[in-house]
């Protein structure tokens, strides 16, 4: 091994669980949350991966060598567990950048009488750490990233439902922007239960959607478009006032689709065109 290899090797053999110990007590004096509790398990699975990187002869400057190997899955299973438990970067990022204290005063105790050899190790810790904070960040930013597109695609699916309101009639509720990544998994999931329902009749309701203008409008006539190609037919409701002038300033044509002002209306002109009859029972 590399001479500085060899001493780390050594400090970690004699002193582990002093350097374990003071890590974690540094830890919770720079952490954001004052805890440090959960960080003993992930604190020994660090140590014992970098110790094993230390023993294959790693480089500090290649942190991205198979050496290292071990530590990188480590320090990326740290940032995405935290990232998960919405621990911010900055405390995943001092948990590790902690480590350097313990390793400063175990090597400061053995190598008091050569500071040539001292400085020399400092700088290489300090670079390795450094290395494995920016990979800690690096990582947690690409979890959080992840994490916030899965929620946002989840409450898509929860924002554009599809209902049953009838047999052989569906309807889709639309509440806010109405954009393409959007119109696109509102046109999936409203043809696949018709195809699962065999249902004649869709509609889709717009009282939720804010503003209504050009690129909206050309959203939904590809929604009804691909409807009608499914051999069934829609309604769009919750056609208030202002969309209706809206419609017109803009020129829309909306000539051939069925529109309604209340979902009720739509429902009750799809139950008449689906065969049903409404009647009140007087008491």
């Amino acid at each position: 091994m590399k001479t500085q290899n060899t001493a780390i090797d050594g400090l970690l053999k004699s002193s582990r669980e002093q350097i374990l110990a003071e890590w974690l007590t540094e830890a919770q004096k720079h952490s954001q949350s004052g805890k440090s509790a959960s960080n003993v398990g992930s604190a020994n699975t660090l140590l014992t991966a970098f110790h094993e990187g230390i023993l294959a002869d790693g480089d500090p400057l290649r942190f991205d060598d198979a050496p290292w190997q071990a530590l990188r899955y480590a320090l990326a299973d740290l940032s995405s567990s935290r990232a998960a438990q919405g621990a911010s970067a900055g405390d995943t990022s001092v948990f590790v950048m902690a480590f350097k204290k313990p390793l400063f005063s175990g090597l400061q105790q053995r190598l008091a009488s050569d500071p040539s050899t001292l400085v020399d190790l400092i700088w290489w810790i300090s670079t390795l750490i450094d290395h494995m904070a920016l990979f800690t960040i690096n990582t947690y930013q690409r979890t959080r990233e992840d994490i916030i597109g899965r929620q946002q695609q989840e409450l898509l699916e929860l924002s554009t439902p599809v209902i049953k309101l009838w047999d052989g009639v569906l309807a889709v509720p639309m509440i806010g922007t109405l954009d393409s990544s959007r119109t696109q998994l509102v046109m999936e999931a409203l043809l696949q239960r018709i195809v699962d329902t065999g249902s004649e009749l869709a509609i889709i309701d717009i009282t939720g959607v804010p503003t209504v203008d050009t690129l909206v409008a050309q959203h939904l006539l590809k929604t009804v478009t691909a409807i009608r190609l499914m051999g069934a037919e829609c309604i769009i409701s919750g056609i208030r006032p202002q969309i209706a002038q809206t419609i017109v300033h803009l020129g829309i044509d909306l000539q051939g689709i069925t529109t309604k002002a209340t979902l009720a209306d739509a429902l009750s002109i799809a139950l008449k065109s689906t065969g049903y009859t409404i009647t009140r029972t007087k008491v």
